[in-house]
């Protein structure tokens, strides 16, 4: 199998789901949460850990399917969901609890330093969630063009004599 037999027709579409899959991954290590002037990376976080590797799984699965000319839609739709909603639910639940800490934070070094509290600052959400929204987003319309479009015969067929 040389390199130019992977980008056969049919099967470059696979480029699609390798660049989300990287994408993903390399979300996780982005900043998740700004708060003020300060930038929380997901990284460290269990979230994204689940994160790279559903990215790593999916970049693996998109670089077997151009290597062994196999379809592989149905479990990159799988993992495109898996990563939507953690992504989802890390948009919506972590500016707040970052938030909630800063304010937190806040209170406690007014009641140590005996001053009026402050307000806390701002929470936003950072490019790393907004990366990996979009990167699950093109895993799940990649893996739902199988469904969507029903194609004839959803497998390629393997040649005999493909490793010439």
């Amino acid at each position: 199998m040389s390199v130019r037999g992977m980008f056969r027709p049919g099967m470059r579409t696979y480029i699609v789901p390798l660049a989300a899959g990287i994408a993903l991954t390399l979300s996780a290590f982005l900043p998740w949460v700004i708060v003020g002037e300060t930038s929380l990376r997901g990284f460290p976080d269990v979230a994204a850990l689940w994160i790279i590797g559903l990215g790593v799984l999916a970049a693996v699965l998109a670089t077997l399917s151009l290597i062994t000319r196999k379809n592989s839609r149905h479990p990159l739709f799988l993992i495109g969901l898996i990563a939507l909603g953690i992504m989802f639910l890390s948009w919506r639940i972590m500016p707040r609890t970052a938030g909630e800490r800063a304010l937190t934070i806040s209170q406690a070094s007014a009641i140590v330093e005996n001053t009026p509290v402050r307000s806390a600052p701002t929470a936003r959400v950072g490019s790393g969630i907004y990366l990996g929204l979009a990167a699950s987003c093109v895993l799940v319309g990649f893996g739902l063009t199988i469904i969507i479009k029903r194609v004839s015969q959803p497998y390629a067929i393997s040649d005999p004599d493909d490793d010439v």
